[in-house]
């Protein structure tokens, strides 16, 4: 069950849902506008935000997208207002226009692996009775950064990156300091296994920050992160990157490293980055 949560007197976000992958919708709400964060994975899920929205006197007038996975990009036609979107994002919905959305194609685009399980599987289950799926193209593209004054309320968005996907974009409300990071903290799950890259962890680190952090969101889970936890967040993004960089620290190496730098043992998610940069490296070796 989908929940709205009060962030803020001007922010908003429904919490998301794992069953058909539904990630967090949040809504800024300056004087003179608001601005909708991510599309929703289907018309229904962002109807539903829509309509919540409505009950409390809140009226959207743009959009932004956090990059280009369906999940987030869906329900882009019936939020029926202005479309923000990364040059990446945009390049890679225009493709997304020409593909089926039928069990064939995408049981077909498993099987030659340009699509995952999980994400087909999640598709099948939001979009039941009906597979029409419009994704019209964003109305405003940007390259790197671009902020947006919603009447005593400014926004930054900025694109990023990281390993999860190339286009990724943040959102920063200033006022509130809060960060709203879409998906970009995750790792790459359209490889088996799962994958960090050292270079792409590092630049993402760099770029959160510069951000003075209060609360940071990201967009499959319901809990948020105060400041110390993103940082502490980051710093170990940070520290097992740079120590997967020396191709002679081993797994075991890594692991005591870490486990040393913090006092304490480390806990599952801790263990399971530390694969994921494994792989990431192994990958990189055998690509040579």
């Amino acid at each position: 069950m989908q929940i709205m949560q009060h962030l803020s007197s001007h922010i908003h976000y429904l919490t998301p849902y794992q069953e058909t992958d539904r990630p967090i919708l949040a809504a800024v709400t300056g004087t003179k506008s608001t601005l909708l964060i991510d599309a929703g994975n289907s018309s229904a899920h962002i109807q539903y935000f829509i309509d919540q929205l409505v009950k409390l006197d809140i009226s959207p007038r743009c959009l932004v997208l956090t990059h280009w996975h369906w999940d987030h990009v869906f329900g882009m036609n019936q939020a029926n207002t202005t479309i923000i979107a990364q040059t990446m994002t945009t390049e890679a919905i225009k493709q997304m226009q020409q593909w089926s959305w039928s069990d064939e194609a995408l049981d077909q685009r498993v099987e030659d692996g340009s699509e995952i399980a999980f994400c087909a599987d999640a598709i099948k289950k939001e979009h039941v009775e009906t597979r029409d799926i419009l994704l019209p193209t964003p109305d405003i593209t940007f390259e790197r950064k671009l902020e947006i004054d919603l009447g005593r309320v400014h926004c930054i968005i900025e694109h990023v990156g990281g390993d999860h996907s190339a286009d990724s974009t943040i959102v920063y409300v200033k006022e509130d300091k809060m960060l709203f990071l879409g998906d970009c903290i995750y790792p790459n799950i359209h490889v088996t296994p799962n994958e960090y890259t050292a270079e792409g962890a590092l630049q993402l680190v760099q770029a959160l920050r510069q951000y003075d952090v209060d609360t940071a969101l990201r967009s499959h889970h319901t809990e948020t992160w105060d400041g110390e936890q993103f940082r502490h967040q980051l710093g170990i993004l940070e520290t097992v990157a740079l120590l997967v960089r020396d191709e002679d620290n081993d797994e075991v190496f890594i692991r005591r490293q870490l486990q040393s730098k913090l006092e304490r043992e480390l806990n599952e998610e801790e263990l399971e980055i530390i694969e994921q940069f494994i792989n990431g490296r192994n990958r990189q070796q055998h690509n040579g």
